[in-house]
């Protein structure tokens, strides 16, 4: 729920940079694999198990609510962003690497 707030914070700043350019943006999609982030972000009612969150990291939900974003599941396997932030395995790296276009 944190790195999808953050994920937020970046994607509405680059929503303005292009708006500089002359290029408008309606809404982005963010796709997450945590499934628990994406209802948490959609349903505003304060769960115990979510009482331990910062105020300012409902940032997220604030922009889901106004349509400015949108969170969709994506499976774990298919997340190309891993190829960011994981270490990975040789066979899955050539996965993710061909998923982004990048060929050898």
């Amino acid at each position: 729920y944190v790195a999808a707030g953050s994920c937020c914070a970046q994607v509405l700043w680059l929503k303005q940079q292009l708006c500089d350019f002359g290029i408008s943006i309606s809404n982005v999609c963010i796709k997450c694999d945590n499934t628990s982030a994406i209802n948490l972000s959609r349903n505003p009612v304060q769960h115990s198990k979510s009482k331990h969150i910062e105020i300012r990291h409902h940032f997220l939900r604030d922009h889901v609510e106004k349509g400015d974003i949108f969170l969709e599941y994506i499976d774990t396997l298919n997340q190309v962003a891993d190829i960011l932030t994981k270490p990975l395995d040789n066979e899955r790296f050539c996965t993710l690497r061909r998923e982004l276009g990048m060929q050898n």
